[in-house]
């Protein structure tokens, strides 16, 4: 396993914001454009699986990127070189969320010292699906297959 230029806290909450905003928007205006209104979180509607979408979809279609990872220059890779795909984006969101929420937010905060400290900028999402987020873009890293 190498880990080749790994992207730092500050890179990942940078697109993280950049995502965050595109999934507001997009959920906004698809809402605006379906319901006649915007959301207002009262009741559940179609929009709501946008930014699941958003955020499973794209890195398994786009080699790793959402379009605030693109912006922020960063990506993620898992540690075999490897595509990301499905079960993957899976592991590293929905299970990954699940233990952040049973460990009532100490895993999150854990996760973010392991970005800030470690070598290799792995946080536990990254351990439970086998990946990294590395500064370095597709064109740079070697294999995809």
């Amino acid at each position: 396993m190498e880990i080749i230029e790994p992207a730092g806290l500050d890179n990942r909450i940078v697109s993280r914001i950049i995502d965050a905003m595109i999934i507001s928007l997009g959920t906004v205006l698809f809402s605006y454009l379906l319901y006649g209104d915007f959301n207002n979180g009262s009741e559940f509607r179609l929009t709501d699986f946008f930014g699941l979408l958003y955020s499973l979809s794209l890195p398994v279609l786009w080699y790793g990127y959402t379009l605030g990872r693109r912006l922020a220059g960063n990506r993620i890779v898992r540690i075999d070189g490897r595509k990301v795909g499905i079960g993957t984006m899976l592991l590293r969101d929905f299970v990954a969320g699940i233990f952040y929420v049973l460990t009532l937010g100490i895993g999150f905060a854990v996760s973010a010292f392991m970005v800030g400290i470690r070598e290799d900028r792995r946080a536990i999402h990254d351990f439970i699906a086998r990946t990294y987020v590395t500064k370095c873009t597709l064109e740079k890293n070697e294999d995809v297959s």
